[in-house]
Formats: C-alpha cells, sequence, structure tokens
C-alpha cells in the first residue's frame, strides 16, 4: 500500500467529523439527539436572497468557469458593504478577493507565506483551521493561549522575540470562536504595534462581526488605523445572512496580500459559482433587516442556556456576541468526560473545549444555532441529569 505523505501523518481528525460519528453512534442507538456541537444557523436563508439565485441560475454567462478574483461586481458589493456599515475604504479591484468560503481562503493563506521553518502564531483555543493550513504548508503552528483572566485575548508580550521573530502570520478572530469573547480598539492597536515591530501579517477572522447583542457592535479589524498596511481580514455571508451552504466569503484588506492568496486560489480552484456571487451581491447591498433580527433570536437564547445553567451551579457572565457559550466544565470532570456524559445521560451534544487547543481544556462550547424549543429541552435534560453542579 503507497504511504501517506507526512503531513497526512501528522493531520489530526477534523473536529467536527468526530462529533458527526459520535452523532451517528448515539442515533445509531435510538437516541434522540439534540446537537449544540456545530455553528451552523438553524434559521432559513432569506427570501429576496433566494429568489435572486433563482433567477441568476438560469442565466447561460453563469454557466461558465467564473473570475478567479470573482465577479468584480461582487467584489465592488463587499467594498460597499464596508462601507456603509463600518466607514472603511476598499479598492474592490486590489483589495477584495472572493472566497469559496472563509474557510477556504484561511487554510490558503498559509500557502502563501508558511514554509518549513516559519511559524505562524494562532489562538489556543481556536478554530483548528488555522494551525491545519500550516501544517499543510510544512510550518510550525505557535500556540497562544487564550485565558480568562486575560479576556481570552492573547497576550503579545508573552510571546518569546525567537518565535515572533520567525512568524510570518498571526490569526486572530473576533467575535471569538469558541470562546465568544469580544475584543476592543486598545486590543487591535496592540495587535498592529506587534505585526509592524516583527513584519508579521494579520489575518483577522471577523465570520461573527455582525452578531452582538445588548446593543454592542463587534469591530471590524479593518476599522483601525494601520489595518489595511498590516493584514487582511476574513468575512462570510455564513453567519450574519443564514448562508453557511452557499460557500461565499471574501478577504479584504492589505493589496500584496490578497493578491499573494488570489494567485495561490487561481492554481487550486476555478472560483465561486456567479449565480452564487450575484445572490451575495442581494445579501451585502439589499435588506438588512435580517441581521437585527438574528441578533435578538441568538440574545434570546443566550439569555435561555446562560440564566440556566446559572440556575444550576454556573456563575457566568452573559456573552456579548457571537452563536456560542463558552462554559467551564464542572468539578470531577474533563471537558472530553463531561461532553460524553452529556451525550449519554441527556442525549445532548456539546464541544469538548480541547478539541481547540491544549488550552481550551477544562470547558465546552454550546451553540446557539438551534431552535429555541429544542434548546430548552436539550437544557432540561442537562438538568436532570446533572442536577445542581460545584466547581
Amino acid at each position: 500500500m503507497t504511504e501517506l505523505a507526512e503531513r497526512m501523518k501528522n493531520l489530526p481528525p477534523y473536529l467536527f467529523a468526530r462529533i458527526d460519528e459520535k452523532i451517528a453512534e448515539a442515533k445509531a442507538r435510538g437516541v434522540d439527539v439534540i446537537s449544540l456541537g456545530i455553528g451552523d444557523p438553524d434559521l432559513p436563508t432569506p427570501k429576496n436572497i433566494i429568489d435572486k439565485m433563482a433567477a441568476e441560475i438560469y442565466k447561460p454567462e453563469h454557466h461558465q468557469y467564473p473570475s478567479y478574483a470573482g465577479m468584480l461586481s461582487y467584489r465592488q458589493a463587499v467594498a460597499e458593504w464596508y462601507r456603509r456599515r463600518r466607514g472603511v475604504e476598499l479598492d474592490p479591484q486590489t483589495e477584495v478577493l472572493t472566497l469559496i468560503g472563509s474557510k477556504e481562503g484561511i487554510a490558503h493563506i498559509s500557502l502563501c507565506y508558511i514554509e518549513p521553518g516559519a511559524i505562524a502564531l494562532v489562538p489556543d483555543p481556536g478554530y483548528p483551521v488555522y494551525e491545519i493550513g500550516c501544517m499543510l504548508a510544512g510550518g510550525q503552528a505557535y500556540k497562544m493561549p487564550l485565558r480568562a483572566e486575560n479576556g481570552f485575548l492573547p497576550v503579545f508580550e508573552d510571546i518569546p522575540s525567537a518565535v515572533a521573530a520567525k512568524a510570518r502570520l498571526l490569526f486572530l478572530n473576533y467575535p471569538n470562536n469558541p470562546t465568544a469573547a469580544v475584543a476592543d480598539e486598545a486590543f487591535y492597536r496592540k495587535a498592529i504595534a506587534f505585526a509592524r515591530e516583527y513584519d508579521i501579517i494579520i489575518c483577522h477572522d471577523g465570520a461573527y462581526s455582525e452578531i452582538g447583542f445588548d446593543g454592542y457592535r463587534p469591530l471590524s479589524f479593518l476599522e483601525l488605523p494601520g489595518a489595511k498596511e498590516t493584514g487582511i481580514e476574513f468575512n462570510s455571508l455564513s453567519k450574519g445572512y443564514n448562508m453557511t451552504g452557499w460557500r461565499i466569503a471574501w478577504a479584504a484588506g492589505r493589496s500584496d496580500v490578497i493578491r499573494a492568496l488570489g494567485t495561490v486560489k487561481s492554481n487550486i480552484d476555478s472560483g465561486a459559482f456567479q449565480a452564487v456571487q450575484a445572490a451575495g451581491i442581494e445579501a451585502l447591498l439589499g435588506p438588512q433587516d435580517i441581521i437585527p433580527h438574528l441578533c435578538a433570536v441568538y440574545q434570546e437564547r443566550r439569555d435561555i442556556v446562560v440564566d440556566t445553567l446559572n440556575a444550576m451551579g454556573w456563575r457566568m457572565e452573559k456573552t456579548r456576541a457571537a452563536v456560542y457559550i463558552w462554559a467551564p466544565v464542572p468539578k470531577g470532570f474533563t471537558s472530553e468526560s463531561f461532553a460524553e456524559f452529556v451525550l449519554e445521560k441527556a442525549g445532548v451534544v456539546v464541544t469538548p473545549g480541547n478539541g481547540y487547543g491544549a488550552a481550551g481544556e477544562g470547558y465546552v462550547r454550546l451553540t446557539l444555532t438551534i431552535d429555541t424549543q429544542r434548546l430548552r429541552e436539550a437544557l432540561r435534560r442537562m438538568r436532570d441529569s446533572l442536577g445542581a453542579v460545584s466547581f
């Protein structure tokens, strides 16, 4: 049998693939599984976006290979969206690139700058693709621990100068997955100063930028002075417009980085289906009432989860953004043993925190992307199985 490449031997199984296996095993035993594991919006894509797609799909010009960089009209829509919502000016020709979902762009950016001996700075806990992209490029990921006492923000002063000198990329993600932490202007200013000192490219994952609660509006990295000269921001229509399955996103910011990423993509994929890009234009420039609606729905669900857990013995503050609850595990449990207990006893799936990195041990992640009635049922089952808990 042909031997696998070393990069494949070192590649961990993707976290959510393992969760899917656990769910399938439980269902095979007849368990009515309620999954709070994967952050996939349960509400439908808005009708105006679907209608736009339905009209565009019949146009013959969309049935051919698309532009590698994406339709200029789509990139112009992204630039206009940033101008309207964030006051950020972007050149759609040179500072915006269409992506087939932000995940592929995040994975491919390491191919542009990471090689053996080079380092990417990645958050721990963090979205697994930051590290996996670096591994596939032959580089080394240096883990920046995100701890509660630091507001789940990396402390740049703790990164050894020898490590920073070899670093090419710095991955940041706020509002954060999995912790739901947020970052303020002071943090981004520190990040930009650090990146400039060591000539590092910031790659900010802003997938949850539009989901904020109690009147809070998360910042875009690109709103900060110096951001466009320091790095890029990935964003997507997935969470803000309920379009996870449509696979349409973008990277925006520093032009040479956008160009490098586009070069990699032109050698790997053939671009996003143009009818989907046309639907993306409708999402970005059409009615925006979906965003406050989603924020209200997720805020209600956040309140249900946090209030219920606190009544059981947790002492949690209410999150300000994103679609996750990052909950410490009760005394006597590890992240994995708690997740296994909840699945076995309650038929509820939660994600063990150490699946996002070693610093995630002691936590589990619960998503808010589930029908409110089923969410209440999941919490009832957890309460019945656990009773009062201690920490």
